[in-house]
């Protein structure tokens, strides 16, 4: 295993933190709304084992100009031109696959395929859903709400070590940033699929957060290249709680020797 090291791309001050393990062919991971890229190093971990190499990126500092899911796009392009890589498989969780959607529209001459954690939509959280999001991200880190980690996390899962997990992965300062750049993109601009492109999209059976349904219907868009796995008993974290199930269906699909 190679020694992990974060690093930042600091162009421009966005100090853009990224972590870059292993070697073999390229998959892209983008974290989730208000997540540093640790949560998915159990995911990267297993990955990089078997043989891929694993770019974790995470999102720009806030700067005194609002920004665009354009702009997060072009960050992550900038990361992947300062270590040299050309085409390859993009990959994110929830929020991170808009942005990874968004850089197939931009630049699909830089994307092999799409790799979708749970399916942002543009429609609104059920107000339970809602609820639990806005408290694991407001409580204190010794102090969790259960009912809130529980939510996130499904069935199953120990909610000691998610909370952990969770909370120490928090990246509060740059909620706003990506709240504003959704807001501020017209959906046609992320939410659709680039053309051609092959797409996987992996889902937590039990997400309460980018339910099952959404990637449904994103699959609707664009059935004749688009794959569908849904993890059973699984939660809105299943990148971080549920790790080898998802690695093996990454590496399954992809058939990368």
């Amino acid at each position: 295993m190679t020694q992990i090291q974060r690093q930042v791309f600091d162009a421009e001050a966005r100090a853009i933190p990224f972590i870059d393990e292993g070697d073999g062919p390229v998959l892209v991971l983008l974290p989730a709304q208000g997540l540093d890229v640790a949560y998915l190093g159990g995911l990267a971990s297993i990955l990089e084992e078997e043989g891929f190499r694993i770019v974790r990126i995470g999102s720009r500092r806030p700067g005194p100009a609002p920004v665009s899911m354009h702009e997060l796009a072009q960050d992550v392009v900038d990361v992947l031109d300062h270590l040299g890589i050309g085409a390859s498989w993009i990959g994110g969780h929830a929020f991170g696959g808009a942005v990874a959607r968004t850089v197939a529209l931009d630049h699909p001459g830089r994307v092999s395929g799409v790799l979708l954690l749970g399916v942002e939509a543009t429609r609104a959280l059920h107000d339970d859903a809602a609820r639990a999001l806005q408290t694991v991200f407001a409580t204190p880190v010794d102090a969790p709400d259960d009912g809130a980690v529980r939510t996130l996390v499904g069935p199953g899962v120990d909610l000691a070590l998610a909370w952990d997990v969770f909370a120490r992965s928090r990246d509060l300062v740059v909620e706003d940033l990506q709240s504003a750049a959704l807001a501020s993109t017209p959906a046609a601009e992320w939410a659709t699929l680039a053309a051609s492109l092959p797409i996987l999209i992996i889902q937590g059976a039990e997400d309460a957060i980018t339910p099952p349904a959404n990637g449904d219907d994103l699959q609707a868009t664009a059935a004749d290249r688009t794959s569908v796995v849904r993890l059973p008993g699984a939660g809105h974290l299943f990148p971080m709680t549920h790790p080898g199930e998802t690695a093996f269906q990454i590496e399954d699909y992809l058939g990368w020797d």
